[in-house]
Parts: C-alpha cells; structure tokens; sequence
C-alpha cells in the first residue's frame, strides 16, 4: 500500500546513515522478503489442488482412458511453460535486476500497456471474487457431507439425510472473518503449508478407497478407451457437451497465474525471484499432476463410466464412514486456506486503491498496535476489519442466494483461464524478449496462444449448456457439484 512504502522508504533514508539498510530492507524500500522455494511451492499446491481432484475420474469417464490422460498431461505442460514465462515478468525490464511489479496488472502495465491493464484487471478479479465464493459452497457441502455420512452409517444408505447447509457457509464466513485479518501474503505461508498438507491427505485418501474399490472381489465396472459409450449411458449431444465440459474442468484445474506474481513478490531476492519461482512451478505443477493422473485414472478404475462428480461429498463411498468424515474435514480445512490465498490480493489492490485515493484519511491508513495472546503484536487498521469483514460476508450472502453458484465457476474459469493464463504470459514473454514478428518462436507461440483460445470458448460453450440444465433442475445434493 502507498502509505506503507512511504514508511519503509522514510525507515531506509534514517538507517542508510548507520548502513543497515540491506539487513532489513529489499531493493524497493519494502521490508525483506523472507519467502522461499517451501512457501511458494505449497502457496502454489494450495491454489492448484482444489477439491476438484476428486471430480478428475468423472472429467476421465467422459473422454476414455486416451483423451483423459493425454488432455491432463497437455495442460500440466502448458500450464508450467506459461508460469516460466510470467514469473519472468515480475520485473521489468529485465527478469533479474528490473523494477519489481507487486501484482498481475502491474507486470501487465509494464510490459503491455494500454487496455489491456483493464482487461487484465476485470478477467483477475472477477475471477478471484468468483473463487471465493465457490469455495464458500465447497466447503459448506463437504461439512455437510460428514453429517450425511454419519447419518447414512446409522439409517442405513437409502435414508433421504437431507441437511441445511446455510449454517455451515456462516460457520466458514466467520472463521474467514477472523483469517481475512492476516495483512498480507507475505504472513500467509504457514495457512499455505497448513492447507497443502490437507490437500495431499484428503486426495490420498480418495486414492486409497479407490484402489480398495477397483481391487475388490467381484469388483466390475465399465470403462472405454473413449469414455462414456453414446447410445448405452449419454446421447451423442450429451457426449459432446460432456467432453467440452471435462477439458474445461481439466484445463481449469490448473490455472494459478491469477495469484502467481502475489506469490513471487514474497519470494527472498536471492537466489533470483524468477528462478526460484519457475522451480516452484515445476514442483507444484508435477506434484499436482502426479495426484491428478492418479486420482482420475484410478477414480476411473474404480466407478467406471458412471463415476460421481466427487466420490467423497457425492457418495461413491459410504464406508468407512469415520475416514469418508476425515476427508471432508480435510477439504474443508483446505478450502480455509485457499480461500485466503485467492482472496489476498484482492484484499491487497482494493486498499492499496483506497491508500492512494485518500492518502490523509487516518480511517484508511492508520494503524493501531495490539497485544495478542500467543501471537505477539498486532497492527490493526479499521479500513482492513471493515472492508475485508464486508467482503466475506457478501460472499457468504451470494453463496446462500445462489446455492448452484458453483455451476457459474466453469463459464469463469473459461473467461479468465485463456487471458491470464496462456494471452498474457506469452505477449509479455513476446514484448520482453523482443521477438521479431513471424519468426519460428513467435509463429509457435501464437499457434500455441490461439489453440488454447478455442479450448476456452469449447468449454464456455459446454460451461454455458451445462448451467442452463443444473440451474433448471437444480438439487442440493446433486450427483456432479
């Protein structure tokens, strides 16, 4: 925020008089970066890995043991080259000793310019906002999903267990309330590392209940090297809007390039920002790819083509019903965290806006030390209690009025995943590097840039077809959430 560098670059003019500015401050008068490859790796699994490895084996079901595999593989390596070429980008006009940019328009601003910056800025945010929110319902249907388990344990698994979900999104929306107070990323990392260390839990235990399911006796299920068998389980339309649907979860299921320069910008300054970073992104990229083959592949194995859209809050298993608990409370903690990671540096543009709005305004920018029982001091800033207070609810709010809100996520993950995860990356990577126009890299780049553009609109359109149906027939506890 603007007040903030005011006040560390007043702190390093009085300390360059004692030489102790490089102890405590970075190159840009901010205060020393502490975050390493750890805390970037697990910022970035936080991010990748939703509870939406658990909807790979029906995303695998619709496009068959060829196309599942290959389209996930295809995306884990497109998504890791345009993370390489943005995390490039954090500092202009070189990767290595140019001016840092704090945020995703920034680097945009940088090296684009123009209308583009907006752009950037409304395909980000809405994004952000859009993540918030659906996470708010996630979470609410898997602490919903260990009450029904319980429940179906005791009444048996025909028994209707139909259960509110409201006063679980206000028990998230509270626990966000008090989380939202964490300034910034740069004092996110142990939530991260938290939240990663839930992620891989929850999604090994899926893997687990599905390798006991497709290596049980008697076990048979049916699976195609093409998915879903037209005719027999879908119609030929169905199949179609169902294939666009799944390469659009699988293509979404990797985009963190809306958070990733936030999660540099904590980085330490050496080794290299942007080295350290593209080694983040290929331990976080792999990492996920890794449970992301399994998951689906072996998710497949396990339900075949009538796979549930998430086999732990869907109910493709029952039993045992205390490690089905464990895992939701797992995805549930999980979301606690990602949440706060989308939702930073939202947090972050909105005050750093209102800083430069309203530089006199003491309600904006003052700040007021407190004593915190096990945590040391706390600098509370009203504008922060308030304005992130209000964010949260209003999402908890748009989560209750719109229950099927989470539909909606697929048709943004297809506006924002082309923009700020292959556009982007690659004309800032063009304009950096100064790549002549039509040469090989540039002609590649481009065919790259526009392939994945007609991936989006396939899947908005299925995104699109997708919603009409679930919004006209829509069920709490529907198959595919």
């Amino acid at each position: 925020m603007a007040p903030e560098f005011q006040k560390n670059a007043m702190y390093v003019s009085n300390e360059l008089e004692s030489g102790d500015v490089q102890k405590n401050f970075d190159d840009d008068g901010r205060e020393k970066r502490t975050g390493t490859l750890l805390t970037a790796s697990a910022h970035i699994i936080t991010a990748v890995i939703g509870s939406g490895v658990l909807s790979l084996a029906w995303a695998i079901a619709q496009l068959g043991w060829v196309a599942g595999p290959a389209v996930l593989f295809a995306f884990s390596f497109i998504t890791y080259f345009t993370s390489t070429l943005l995390a490039d980008c954090y500092r202009s006009p070189g990767p290595i000793s140019g001016k840092r940019n704090y945020t995703y328009m920034d680097v945009v601003r940088s090296h684009l310019g123009g209308v583009k910056v907006t752009l950037c800025g409304i395909a980000q945010y809405a994004n952000l906002v859009g993540v918030t929110i659906g996470y708010t319902i996630t979470a609410s249907i898997s602490m919903v999903a260990v009450k029904r388990s319980n429940c179906f344990h005791k009444n048996g698994h025909e028994a209707s267990c139909s259960i509110e979900s409201y006063p679980y999104m206000i028990l998230f929306a509270v626990i966000q309330i008090v989380l939202s107070q964490i300034p910034n990323f740069h004092k996110l990392s142990w939530l991260s590392i938290l939240a990663a260390v839930m992620s891989f839990t929850y999604a090994s235990i899926g893997l687990g209940l599905s390798i006991a399911k497709a290596a049980g006796v008697g076990h048979h299920v049916k699976t195609t090297l093409t998915g879903v068998v037209v005719g027999v389980d879908v119609s030929g339309t169905e199949k179609v809007w169902r294939s666009f649907q799944a390469i659009g979860d699988i293509a979404f299921a990797y985009a963190y390039s809306t958070v990733l320069i936030e999660i540099q910008d904590t980085l330490k300054s050496s080794p290299p920002e942007n080295k350290v970073m593209k080694r983040a992104s290929l331990a976080g990229v792999s990492t996920t790819t890794l449970f992301y083959v399994l998951c689906g592949a072996i998710g497949y194995a396990a339900f075949g083509n009538n796979a549930p859209g998430n086999f732990l809050t869907g109910f493709g298993f029952y039993e045992p019903f205390w490690l089905i608990d464990f895992a939701n409370v797992c995805i549930a903690v999980h979301l606690v965290g990602a949440y706060q990671v989308f939702c930073q540096p939202l947090y972050g543009f909105v005050e750093a806006r209102c800083s430069q709005r309203w530089p006199d305004s003491k309600f904006i920018t003052s700040e007021y030390a407190m004593q915190v029982p096990c945590c040391g001091t706390y600098n509370l800033n009203l504008f922060r209690l308030v304005w992130r207070t209000t964010y949260v609810i209003v999402t908890a709010v748009i989560a209750m009025i719109f229950p099927f809100f989470n539909d909606f996520l697929g048709l943004i993950g297809a506006a924002s995943f082309y923009p700020l995860t292959v556009y982007f990356p690659i004309e800032m990577y063009i304009a950096q590097r100064k790549i002549p126009k039509y040469s090989f890299t540039w002609v590649w780049l481009k065919i790259l840039s526009w392939t994945c553009l007609i991936v989006s609109l396939v899947a908005a359109a299925g995104s699109i077809q997708g919603l009409a149906t679930d919004v006209k027939g829509y069920k709490p506890f529907s198959t595919h959430q």
